[in-house]
């Protein structure tokens, strides 16, 4: 009787996952089309909702899940969500996007902001090693967030920031466009817990850590968002939405997921599985600075370079779940 109570309740724990997972993709589809819409006709530059609300949008996911688990007591979740997110959002979503179609880069408009990028992630690192996700310190990343946006308004009225127009959602209303992102909001709230309650429970069962299923299957389902919009704009040519996405993606999951989470508890240690946290630290910021290297230097992303991309996801998330089955514990930083 026991064997079929835990049969059952892994089946019903990846039922909550996909759940949640199609919840999530569904409601940040809402969430993005509702508020580009609204803020198009309330008269705000489609400049700024590039900047803001499609990276704000899309990391809503990664906000939500971060934020519950941590409230639940699941700090390696919280983290690894967001280490897995910007893994996935670089060599997923930009391989992805790159291997339907090469991915030019214009370095003097991005230089700022893979700057931004670079340094947001290695603060990250700093606070994550050093152990002080306190609420302060979530109050000064979220300041400096605001400093970012700010800033990003600051280049868009000068004319020295540059994306392209935004496609606009189809809604017959305001009204039709405010429900929807009510609607969005709601089911990406629902989406996260249940991804969260589903992930715990399937850890528990089959004995993976939570860092585990924060670093790869969470950060997965949550940058699915990211995904979908890239693969959409690179379709319809328009390459700034795609590099402008996932590097404001990137700060917004790491200033606003990490600032905004330990403002509302502090985030207490790794969780499960250090060693294996500590390693994708140093992936990140890897990861990270080829990225900004690619992008400054080689003025594209090839296809080529999106097919290993991807296959160096796969790769990843192979040996995430190859190391933690082999139980071996690799030493990082002494």
């Amino acid at each position: 009787m026991y064997e079929l109570a835990t049969s059952q309740a892994f089946i019903l724990a990846l039922g909550s996952l996909g759940l949640g997972m199609i919840m999530l993709i569904r409601g940040g589809n809402w969430t993005i089309d509702g508020a580009v819409y609204i803020a198009r006709h309330l008269g705000v530059s489609p400049l700024i909702v590039g900047f803001t609300i499609i990276a704000f949008g899309t990391s809503l996911p990664e906000l939500i899940v971060s934020v519950n688990a941590n409230l639940n007591g699941s700090p390696g979740i919280a983290i690894g969500n967001v280490i897995g997110s910007n893994i996935a959002n670089i060599l997923l979503v930009i391989g992805v996007t790159a291997a339907i179609a090469t991915i030019p880069a214009r370095p003097k408009d991005l230089i700022r902001d893979l700057g931004v990028m670079i340094l947001a992630t290695l603060y990250f690192v700093f606070l994550v090693t050093t152990g002080d996700m306190s609420r302060a310190s979530g109050l000064v990343m979220i300041g400096l967030l605001l400093v970012y946006v700010l800033w990003q308004y600051s280049m868009a009225r000068k004319g020295e920031a540059q994306i392209e127009e935004i496609e606009e959602p189809e809604f017959k209303s305001m009204a039709l466009a405010i429900l929807f992102l009510l609607l969005g909001l709601g089911f990406i709230a629902v989406g996260a817990d249940l991804l969260v309650r589903g992930a715990q429970v399937s850890a528990h069962i089959i004995g993976v850590p939570e860092a585990v299923i924060g670093l790869t299957l969470i950060a997965l389902g949550t940058s699915l968002p990211e995904l979908s919009t890239c693969v959409i704009a690179a379709l319809k040519k328009h390459n700034d939405i795609v590099l402008g996405n996932i590097i404001g993606s990137n700060v917004f999951n790491i200033l606003m997921i990490i600032g905004v989470t330990s403002a509302i508890k502090p985030i207490s240690g790794l969780g499960e599985n250090a060693e294996l946290m500590n390693l994708n630290l140093m992936l990140v910021v890897g990861v990270s600075v080829l990225f900004a290297a690619l992008l400054l230097f080689a003025r594209k992303i090839h296809k080529t370079v999106g097919y290993v991309f991807v296959a160096a996801y796969v790769a990843y998330t192979i040996g995430v779940y190859a190391l933690f089955m082999s139980d071996i514990h690799i030493p990082v930083g002494g």
